[in-house]
């Protein structure tokens, strides 16, 4: 992706099902579970650069000693910062008591972070500020074990709002807005009801309240606690929490649009946000990692027990399909394939832009995240080419040298890596006409492949502001002088924005969005824009209006090729001389490499909730208004 976009975070959990010391006999380390926490962080790092944190809970410690430890960090580099603070920590426990090396009783009495039970989290900032304070996971502390709560997630709810009234009308005073807050203190409301709810049943039974702790750790019912907590929230999620007595979850939510992995063993069960870095970190077989089910919890108790069981009733499946075409690894084995196919099926186009002229064309891919349906592209090119060269034998039979055979036998699809990003420049100038030149330069380029009358097609997963097209790449490509500039897109036009974990709040920046106003305007239908305010608008003060998307109506005027020409137009600035044409993969060719993960509300203005219309009306009235806010 050419501009830059915030991911969605990545979660991991790690519940050792064996005793510490069966990790330091097999594995020479008590602290296996913190190591294989490390490993499943930074695969997932690609998910989040604002900030991360772990935390880890004991299980059979005395009381007065310290059975949760967390640490959190925002700086540049935050997991290993994090792993950093955690090593000093433990080497420097160690440096004062050499001779507890092999003693793992006493390690895990006295060590921070040694613990049966591990939440970490990596982030990307959506809502909320990225100070230490937004960072995961979050902790609910009481005397009560049972009480204490620790959350972390993936999700973006479209109803903080109204899930802060709700806290309210429960006599609770949240100390912030954002939605993990609100949603961590949701829990922690009914997760202390149903404490104290156990602990009645454990009086009635004849326990004391020493003897009741125990009870409640063994009968508490998690999944009333979650069915209670979630009953109104709207958003995408994969919410994973632990409690202080051992207990631990990770709840989906009913469209499964925020994925969420599991695996088990008979030493550990461990929870991803992607399925290859479980396979990776525990060298798991792909059939053993599991998808948790859209609308049902993962939920292990304390004594090892593992179950997965219905909090909400599932929905139409919505999973993003953002996470195929760019969020998550390249390496998990469906992911590859779709990439590969999305190039693949966006090929016929392609070919109608450079009149099936492959051989006078480049084929190239603005690294990194397009290289994969870069090949696609690569494998329809060969296909092509090799039916074309069949043909041309076939027609000359007869006729044709030995010489002339291999000349059309040895004709190969030209593909090369042209845009180069210069990671180390930065454009740190504030000064617009110094910035932009410098935007300018941020990708270096291979001269001396590209000829004067040659078609330069360059494939990149998705476009949706366009600024770094319009104001450094189809410059430099410019300057290599071809006939003509292709930017395929893998992805669709993107519409409309997101709300459930991508940063694409505002739908006034993107060029898709942009181009369809300027066809209004040429086309003097303007005034439908003002038409679509007053429907948002009535909408929004109407509560018991039907939920409508009033912004399909901007779009709906024009062909899809209309909006695709008119984005290569304002792509396009003075100075350019090749011609420039956009294509974007249709919905239908992303459904098609993507069978399985429907979720397109980007793209097609279709949102699995109530809460994504409303949100994308109102971030309408915030384009109309000049109102730089998000829309939740």
């Amino acid at each position: 992706m050419s501009d830059a976009l915030k991911h969605e975070c990545g979660i991991a959990m790690v519940r050792l099902l064996k005793p510490l010391q069966y990790y330091k006999d097999k594995y020479g380390t008590a602290f296996y579970g913190l190591n294989k926490m490390y490993l499943l962080m930074e695969k997932q790092h690609n998910r989040g650069q604002d900030g991360a944190g772990i935390a880890s809970v004991k299980f059979n410690v005395t009381p007065g000693t310290r059975y949760i430890s967390r640490v959190r960090s925002n700086k540049t580099q935050p997991i290993q910062d994090i792993f950093a603070q955690i090593n000093d920590r433990i080497n420097g426990v160690f440096d004062n008591n050499p001779e507890k090396l092999d003693d793992v009783a006493w390690q895990e009495e006295n060590m921070p972070y040694l613990g049966n039970l591990f939440l970490g989290h990596v982030r990307y900032g959506t809502f909320g500020g990225n100070s230490i304070e937004h960072v995961h996971p979050f902790l609910r502390q009481s005397n009560w074990k049972h009480k204490n709560l620790i959350v972390a997630g993936n999700f973006n709810m479209t109803n903080s709002k109204e899930l802060m009234k709700e806290l309210v009308t429960l006599g609770q005073h949240p100390k912030e807005a954002t939605d993990t807050v609100t949603v961590m203190e949701k829990i922690g409301h009914f997760l202390e009801d149903e404490v104290s709810d156990t602990y009645k049943k454990a009086k009635a039974a004849g326990f004391n309240k020493k003897q009741a702790s125990p009870f409640i750790a063994e009968n508490l019912n998690i999944q009333r606690i979650l069915k209670r907590s979630s009953r109104n929230w709207d958003g995408g999620y994969a919410m994973a929490g632990l409690l202080g007595h051992g207990d631990a979850f990770v709840l989906r939510d009913p469209s499964g649009i925020r994925p969420a992995y599991w695996y088990q063993d008979d030493e550990v069960v461990v929870v991803a946000s992607e399925r290859p870095v479980i396979q990776t970190a525990f060298n798991a077989p792909i059939d053993e990692v599991k998808e948790i089910p859209r609308g049902k919890a993962l939920i292990i108790k304390k004594d090892g027990t593992t179950s997965v069981q219905r909090v909400l009733k599932k929905r139409e499946k919505k999973s993003c399909s953002f996470e195929r075409i760019y969020f998550s690894r390249g390496s998990d084995a469906s992911i590859y394939q779709e990439r590969k196919n999305l190039g693949k099926n966006v090929f016929p186009e392609i070919l109608k832009s450079i009149n099936n002229d492959i051989s006078n064309s480049v084929f190239t891919y603005i690294p990194n995240t397009a290289e994969t349906s870069f090949y696609g592209m690569i494998e329809s090119a060969e296909d092509v080419l090799n039916q074309q060269k069949t043909e041309k034998i076939l027609t000359g039979r007869g006729s044709l040298s030995s010489d002339k055979v291999t000349e059309i036998l040895s004709e190969r699809p030209r593909f090369e890596k042209i845009a180069i990003k210069d990671a180390k420049l930065r454009t740190f100038i504030t000064d617009d006409s110094s910035r932009d030149d410098l935007v300018a330069h941020v990708y270096d380029i291979t001269y001396g492949v590209v000829k004067p009358n040659d078609n330069l097609v360059i494939i990149d997963d998705s476009i949706v502001r366009g600024t770094t097209l319009k104001k450094s790449i189809i410059k430099i490509l410019d300057r290599l002088n071809p006939k003509k500039i292709v930017v395929v897109s893998s992805a669709p036009q993107i519409r409309y924005p997101d709300c459930y974990g991508i940063d694409m709040a505002r739908i006034g920046d993107f060029i898709a969005f942009k181009a369809a106003l300027e066809l209004l305007k040429d086309t003097d239908q303007y005034h439908i824009v003002e038409e679509v305010y007053k429907k948002c608008k009535a909408q929004q003060n109407d509560k018991d209006a039907s939920i409508v998307n009033f912004v399909k109506e901007i779009y709906a005027p024009f062909t899809y090729e209309q909006v695709s020409a008119k984005t290569a137009e304002m792509l396009k600035t003075d100075g350019i001389n090749a011609e420039v044409e956009v294509i974007y993969q249709t919905v239908e060719g992303l459904h098609k490499a993507c069978p399985d993960h429907t979720g397109d509300w980007y793209f097609t203005g279709d949102y699995p909730t109530d809460g994504g219309h409303r949100v994308v009306n109102q971030a309408f009235i915030n384009f109309y208004e000049g109102n730089k806010e998000r829309a939740y």
